[in-house]
């Protein structure tokens, strides 16, 4: 609790500079907790989706049971991956004549490179929003340095005023000072944590969805390619 009141204290006897910055922190920190908690309760429920989906997949035989799965699943995190491939699919095999049942290799390539674009497109809408984060780690040590800097000049200034040097005079002012650096850390340490276990859970869920696209595309080739 002294402590606290200390530091309180410092902060309340702080320049306009340093308070500026840190309120900056503030907000960068709050920001960063509320990304980090909505991406943390948004990727759980795509990777429970995820499982339904790929336990849903294995026993997969006919194109029917594929599209019934798709329907099931269809306004999921996966069950967009297999709508997007699967209307793909019907472009292809749609001809003047009606449907046709076979795919050219020609077309197989371009349904596979379908899919892969499908894939890049959904993670890299997964990893919006992480690039605050990862800016976060960077630039929050350089603010609280920077009031640091600020603090330590007005110290030296004070100290030049009152030409005295002793530990009594030259104490607050450094501690208020050093306060923002500890700011800094405390607003880019968690973020880097969050950063890094955030990537985790796509490299996570992105293995879990090319698993998804396997699967699709095993039962795909062994039902339309000659």
């Amino acid at each position: 609790m002294i402590m606290g009141n200390a530091v309180w204290q410092l902060v309340s006897q702080a320049d306009a500079v340093s308070k500026s910055v840190l309120l900056i922190l503030l907000g960068m920190s709050i920001i960063c907790w509320t990304l980090f908690l909505y991406k943390v309760i948004t990727f759980r429920l795509k990777q429970k989706q995820l499982r339904v989906a790929l336990q849903s997949m294995r026993t997969l035989e006919t194109f029917e049971q594929l599209l019934a799965v798709s329907g099931a699943i269809n306004i999921t995190f996966p069950g967009y991956f297999l709508s997007h491939n699967l209307g793909f699919l019907k472009s292809l095999l749609r001809s003047t004549d009606g449907l046709k049942k076979t795919l050219t290799v020609a077309e197989w390539d371009a349904m596979q490179m379908h899919i892969a674009q499908t894939i890049d497109d959904m993670m890299h809408y997964q990893e919006q929003y992480l690039g605050f984060l990862n800016m976060t780690i960077a630039v929050a040590p350089l603010l609280g340095l920077f009031g640091t800097v600020w603090g330590l000049v007005h110290s030296f200034i004070r100290i030049s005023e009152l030409q005295n040097a002793d530990i009594i005079t030259v104490a607050p002012g450094i501690a208020e000072a050093l306060i923002t650096t500890m700011a800094g850390l405390l607003v880019a340490i968690p973020a880097a944590l969050m950063f890094f276990y955030l990537r985790a859970v796509i490299h996570s869920i992105e293995h879990q969805l090319t698993m998804i696209a396997d699967r699709t595309c095993w039962l795909l080739q062994r039902l339309f390619v000659i």
